[in-house]
């Protein structure tokens, strides 16, 4: 298993921006980052971290590769190809902004008050990719952000003391630096114009100032300024031998090599009376666009140097943390890091392209649909979010409860999301009207902790942690059933058996027990256990059971005999940290010392089990040992990740992290200011969130698993690409031994022997080399092993191959033949045919809509087409009653004149 998709969270922080074929869309989540293919609806996370939140992102000009910024300013500079990491850098101090120069040769950092500027990797045969260039000074604040001219000779810097500066990057004869004012606040944005030396400057307050240049882009002279020892040498040269008047000509050609600048426009955002923060500003040169945003969630869309206002919008009420355009400019980006909300807009047909938003709280739940294709997550923030795991965005978010998150579920059939919530009601919701159906409450006003529906979909309970009761409602017609009594402490967890309907509760009180629902007999057994039970679910074929108790045992009953029959003891295993604040050490601290979350695999060999730590444990139950430990996150800017804390933060009177500096007012919060200040506010705290996993859920097809966490919803799951797994194998095998028994005809043998060797290139090059017509001998004769392989193998090329019908003739016949002995032995092959029926449910959906499109395309064609022949046969009708002599000329139309079946389908060619 390894890291595959990270959902639930499309930004968090730091700059987005557009790659160079303008397709796709680069946002910082946390210490990683996704990437978002908005022509083919997709998105993907990177399998690079960095050590804290990312804030800066920076593309080469050509696309290949990525330099990633953390907020201590430690660099990655990562492959966008092969999607791994090239370098590690560190600039030793917090970086505000990156950005390569147009020809891709050098690209420009700002660090504090400096801004340094290295030759870009890839370009130079170097052994350290990040050389450094040049390093300019000048601001007496922060410099919050660069432009670079067309030509890449020169960049503008503008810094937080209300200035910008535009520096040459080469050596010039009539530009080293020039600076600008004219702005009463920090500025935001600073860009050239199109193939010109024109500048724009942006600042917080809202005001635009246009500054004009003297001098072209081309006027530029190469070659270094004289230096100033060297003039004053020639001056008293001149002076004791020509005469006053050419000293006069030679101050005057000076002057004229200087480029000058000069204040053409001031603009203002804001309307008199109002005052409205401006975050954020990008602008496009091609077209003359100039978006900015601001912090009260409002965006503008101007024309310069016109200053014409074309769009004004709100997206939230939150302050928008970045903009950008796509190369085109057509595309507009928008990025709320207050809500964790990503948009891409259409200005033109003012119409969304991409509008994503993560919970902004915490995740508390998910749960997979039984065909593993979509997962639903519950949040602290009171939201029901839905969630492709084919494309990794949220398809329908659900907004009807007032209170967190406390479960959620899909019913058998996938169409119907149930939830649990603390505010005292659990709602069924329709996936296909995406609306609330039923709505289930208790006769006294509970907080409901757990969730569980039986495999018919007919009875949904829920546990309260105040009342310490479970309630029993019907789904058909939402009233409820019956009220189960006994526990003495809040029920932490509910399970219903997936072989009969017996459910099982755990609560605080240190008991399991197991009900009868249907036969309404009340407690059927009650296991007495050694501490707080939290979490229970039972062994997919129904016969164990699996408790997680605050003790940091698991252990494993048998529900009918209730006897155990085995333990874990995973305290240990765990590893929780030690948080910044803590007085003691994680050894000695009993806080996330248990697991709170369990899950069985597809095959119920092995337990999930995850807690209040940043590690995922895997258990082989039968052995009792542990398999493997995920890490989920590497993250320092979370706390507890680690369980010393670094001596170089200790001082004598304690840990420097006692200290609140507050958060900086350009990263959305209010700098604490000095007393009597009436500015900024003094109650607002920095804090770090702490690592921890909420749930953990095993997919129904067995490849993959998903956590929720601090970070987000990830997905784990298998990939056999990088990976040489052979079966069974001896020294005969080989490709060309394969490729010999093909050229014979002996199939069978053939499929055999690719299946032993297991490369999926030779795989698929034999079951493609079969004819048709040999698939149903072929299938005949392949043993139950190889069956279960075939089908596997079948499961995975429906998803990506265009040959769907010869795989959909393989996957019938095999399910023809050998469907007796897939039934009987069906609790082992489950995960495999999960996977398949989401494979055809998938292409089934993706083609539907193709073909249902081209039926109405060609009905509207056969339409025109008959319209445009009966109108030219009426004309051609009347010049023959008007001439009468004329002789009777052919219709020409009449190839248009065709049926639906004569033209040629699009899905046919797919």
């Amino acid at each position: 298993m390894e890291f595959s998709n990270l959902l639930g969270s499309v930004y968090r922080r730091g700059n987005v921006s557009f790659t160079p074929d303008g397709n796709s869309i680069i946002s910082p989540v946390g210490n990683r980052v996704s990437i978002f293919d908005l022509k083919n609806n997709k998105s993907e996370t990177l399998p690079v971290e960095a050590q804290m939140n990312i804030v800066c992102v920076a593309q080469s000009p050509d696309g290949n590769t990525a330099i990633l910024v953390d907020e201590v300013g430690a660099a990655l500079l990562v492959s966008l190809v092969s999607k791994s990491v090239l370098h590690h850098y560190h600039f030793h101090k917090p970086v505000h902004t990156v950005k390569f120069s147009p020809d891709g040769k050098k690209f420009a950092v700002t660090r504090e008050n400096h801004t340094l500027v290295y030759h870009a990797p890839g370009k130079t045969h170097d052994f350290n990719p990040f050389r450094l260039y040049r390093s300019y000074h000048g601001p007496y604040d922060d410099a919050t952000c660069i432009d670079w001219t067309d030509d890449s000779r020169a960049f503008a810097v503008g810094s937080r003391d209300m200035n910008t500066r535009v520096h040459a990057a080469t050596a010039l004869q009539n530009l080293a630096v020039y600076s600008f004012g004219g702005h009463k606040d920090a500025i935001v944005g600073c860009f050239f114009e199109h193939k010109s030396l024109d500048l724009y400057t942006i600042s917080r307050d809202g005001t635009l100032v246009i500054w004009e240049c003297d001098t072209d882009l081309d006027d530029l002279v190469p070659g270094s300024a004289r230096p100033k020892k060297e003039k004053e040498v020639e001056d008293k040269v001149k002076e004791e031998d020509d005469s006053e008047e050419s000293d006069a000509e030679d101050d005057d050609k000076d002057k004229q090599e200087k480029i000058l600048y000069k204040k053409v426009s001031k603009h203002y955002f804001n309307k008199e009376g109002d005052f409205n923060t401006l975050t954020s500003c990008d602008y496009h040169k091609r077209t003359h666009f100039l978006v900015t945003g601001f912090a009260s969630g409002i965006f503008h869309l101007h024309e310069l140097p016109d200053f014409n206002l074309i769009h004004s919008l709100s997206i939230s009420d939150q302050r928008i943390a970045s903009v950008s355009f796509n190369s085109t400019g057509d595309w507009i980006a928008l990025a709320c890091s207050g809500l964790g909300q990503l948009l891409v807009w259409e200005w033109q047909s003012e119409s969304y392209v991409l509008k994503q938003q993560g919970h902004f709280n915490n995740m508390s739940s998910l749960a997979y649909s039984p065909d593993g294709q979509y997962i639903v997550t519950g949040g602290e923030d009171g939201k029901v979010k839905v969630w492709n795991t084919g494309s990794g965005f949220c398809f329908v978010t659900f907004t009807e409860h007032t209170a967190a998150i406390a479960g959620t579920i899909f019913t058998s059939n996938g169409h119907v999301v149930i939830s649990a919530s603390l505010d005292g009601t659990a709602r069924a919701f329709d996936l296909h009207r995406y609306r609330n159906f039923r709505t289930f409450t208790s006769p006294r006003p509970a907080q409901f902790s757990c969730l569980a529906v039986d495999h018919s979909g007919d009875l949904v309970c829920c546990g309260a942690q105040d009342m310490f009761e479970i309630f029993v409602w019907s789904m058909q017609t939402g009233r409820l059933l019956e009220v189960l009594a006994g526990h003495e402490g809040p029920v932490a967890s509910l399970t219903f058996s997936p072989a009969d309907a017996i459910l099982a509760s755990a609560s605080w009180d240190k008991t399991i027990r197991v009900w009868d629902i249907f036969e309404r007999k009340g407690c059927r057994e009650t296991l007495q256990l050694g501490s707080d039970a939290l979490a229970v679910t039972f062994r997919p074929d129904g016969k164990e059971v699996a408790i997680a108790m605050l003790s940091g045992e698991i252990q494993f009953w048998d529900p009918h005999n209730a006897t155990q029959t085995g333990s874990i003891e995973g305290r240990h295993d765990l590893g929780a940290g030690r948080k910044e604040t803590d007085k003691i050490t994680a050894k000695t601290s009993s806080a996330g010392k248990s697991f709170s979350s369990l899950c069985y695999t597809a095959d119920g060999t092995c337990i999930l089990a995850g807690g209040r730590s940043k590690n995922i444990c895997i258990y082989h139950v039968a052995e009792q040992l542990l398999i493997k430990k995920f890490e989920i996150s590497c993250n320092l800017s979370f706390d507890a990740m680690e369980e010393y804390l670094d001596r170089r933060k200790m001082t004598e009177w304690g840990s420097l992290a006692l200290v609140d500096e507050g958060q900086e007012e350009g990263e959305g919060g209010k700098a604490i200011s000095l007393p009597g200040v009436k500015k900024g506010d003094m109650a607002s705290r920095h804090w770090k969130p702490e690592v921890r996993v909420s749930c953990v859920q095993f997919s129904p097809t067995g490849r993959a698993f998903a956590t929720t966490t601090t970070e987000g919803l990830m997905v784990y799951s298998l990939d056999n690409s990088l990976t040489f797994d052979p079966f069974d194998l001896d020294m005969d095998i080989t490709p060309a031994t394969i490729r010999r028994m093909l050229g014979r005809r002996e199939y069978a043998t053939a499929l055999m022997m690719s299946f032993r060797l297991n490369e999926g290139a030779v795989i698929q090059e034999v079951v493609e080399t079969i004819p048709h017509t040999e698939v149903s001998h072929v299938s005949q004769t392949l043993p139950d092993t190889y069956v279960d392989r075939m089908l596997l193998f079948v499961a995975s090329q429906l998803e990506t191959s265009r040959h769907l019908e010869f795989y959909l003739t393989w996957c019938q016949t095999l399910l023809m033949l050998h469907g007796q002995r897939l039934k009987n032995r069906s609790m082992s092959v489950l995960a495999m045919l999960r996977a398949l029926q989401k494979s055809v449910t998938r292409r089934y959906e993706d083609i539907s809509k193709l073909c249902d499109s081209n039926r109405y395309s060609l009905q509207y064609i056969l339409s025109v087409a008959q319209q445009e022949g009966s109108r030219k046969r009426k004309a051609g009708g009347d010049q023959e009653e008007g001439e009468g002599e004329m002789e009777e000329l052919p219709d020409e139309d009449s190839s248009l004149q065709m049926s639906e079946d004569d033209l040629p389908m699009q899905s046919h060619h797919i």
